[in-house]
């Protein structure tokens, strides 16, 4: 599954972005970096709960960032229900 974090339409990379996804239901799985800052961490971890989307931590925001292919550290990205097409 991480692998599709990789494919940009397939994801989303961030906190809010993450959060927005699970609120509009487009939220297949989560991933939280377990060195987030708490209250953000738990803020994504109780939205996706409440959504029922399944949550899988990650060691570091650097480690999710790779997985992501992006160049700052990520909290918190989403796979994507239906991929986008930007």
């Amino acid at each position: 599954m991480p692998e599709r974090l990789k494919k940009r339409e397939m994801r989303v990379v961030g906190v809010r972005q993450t959060l927005r996804a699970v609120r509009e239901g487009n939220a297949e799985m989560v991933f939280v970096a377990m060195d987030a800052d708490p209250r953000m961490r738990q803020q994504v971890e109780k939205e996706a709960e409440a959504n029922g989307v399944p949550v899988r931590l990650i060691a570091a925001m650097e480690e999710l960032a790779t997985l992501c292919r992006v160049d700052v550290p990520s909290a918190a990205a989403a796979i994507r229900k239906t991929p986008t097409t930007d």
